[in-house]
């Protein structure tokens, strides 16, 4: 890509110019950003996280007209100026056991005016809804770090599908998958797997100790400064499905995918996914499980259903995933001038053309799971 991609501080900085605006515009005095979504978000994707399931972490944004500051404790005060925070911020750091230290000094700046807030306690205000939209659309730094973490984490997958043997259990391949994310540097949010006998009978597969047998499936979420690629691959060992079922899900996702266009809207790439579902003769499936929508700094900041208006802007990211009972495709899209751009490709996994734009195929590993 030749376009500028700013610095982290740079970037920090046209976000502060956001949030202060933001303030302006609400009346408040002070913006606090709790969620590790929000965190990265406002840091050019710096972390909070030290739990991983957790949605806060150990560390919140707070911005107001004079000052950008990170307000944490004094456990994770080097680590966090060394490692994850951009220039650009101060720090206030609490005793650890003196927590109630925080929420004065964040009177004391807010000066019992309003404040906003991600995740609003007490008093605070939820962020408008029109800031909430702009995060949506993703600038050039992050897009950058987009592609980097898409393209390591569909590598991810591959090597830990190359790996799976029929004897293994749901839960190695999760294992194994988790491995291989953490060893780039990504946390494992989500890692689904199921073999064949569970397979199809659960969307959402989470790992367990039955054996994978003839065929198996592999889900990511995987995140990293803050952003997430999502994307499902299918192992088969000798037993891959029909051709003809693969060819008509690969064709419902080729139509949800070719609806994604700037100054569209969400509900029409829902409605395009249903029409295809029709035409296959699995319209059930619709109702069988959800069908994805934008992503970003959440695996699913909006799900597409008939009535989410969103308009579609280049700069947002998708991951849909259609399904058929026993099988999913899935990866993670970029909006941009040329359409979309699909992140979360290995050029070692084996793909399928469908109506121009390639697409995952089932790893066949039978001749090495002797």
């Amino acid at each position: 890509m030749t376009e500028n991609v700013p610095t982290r501080a740079d970037e920090v900085q046209a976000k502060l110019v956001l949030l202060r605006a933001t303030m302006l515009d609400a009346g408040a005095r002070a913006v606090r950003l709790r969620g590790s979504d929000w965190f990265a978000w406002a840091t050019a994707g710096g972390s909070n996280v030290v739990l991983l399931t957790a949605e806060t972490g150990v560390a919140e944004v707070l911005v107001t007209a004079d000052e950008a500051c990170i307000l944490t404790d004094d456990i994770e005060l080097e680590r966090l100026r060394n490692e994850e925070v951009p220039p650009g911020f101060t720090f206030h750091a609490a005793p650890w056991d003196q927590v109630e230290m925080r929420e004065t000094y964040v009177r004391s700046l807010a000066d019992d005016a309003a404040v906003l807030s991600d995740r609003p306690h007490h008093a605070e205000q939820a962020l408008p809804a029109a800031l909430r939209a702009q995060r949506l659309v993703l600038g050039a730094g992050e897009q950058q770090r987009y592609r980097q973490l898409g393209r390591e984490a569909a590598e991810a997958m591959t090597e830990a599908l190359k790996q799976a043997r029929p004897d293994w259990t749901e839960f190695e391949l999760a294992g194994a998958g988790a491995e291989a994310l953490l060893r780039r540097g990504i946390d494992p949010a989500l890692v689904l797997a199921a073999g064949a006998e569970r397979l199809p009978r659960y969307r959402h597969a989470t790992p367990s100790h039955a054996l994978l047998g003839e065929r198996a499936m592999l889900v990511f979420c995987a995140r990293r400064h803050g952003l997430f690629a999502n994307l499902t691959r299918f192992v088969s060992f000798g037993q891959a499905p029909s051709a003809v079922v693969q060819q008509a899900l690969l064709t419902v996702e080729a139509t949800g995918l070719a609806a994604i266009k700037p100054g569209g809207s969400l509900s029409a790439v829902y409605h395009a996914l249903g029409q295809a579902y029709q035409h296959a003769d699995r319209g059930d499936a619709m109702r069988e499980h959800h069908q994805g929508g934008i992503t970003g700094y959440a695996a699913r900041e909006i799900v597409a259903t008939a009535t989410t208006a969103t308009e579609l802007l280049e700069g947002m990211a998708f991951a849909f995933n259609p399904s058929f009972q026993g099988s999913k495709v899935e990866d993670t899209f970029l909006l941009g001038p040329n359409g979309l751009e699909n992140l979360t490709v290995d050029p070692a996994w084996p793909t399928l053309d469908v109506q121009g734009r390639a697409r995952p195929q089932w790893l066949d590993v039978a001749g090495d799971a002797a």
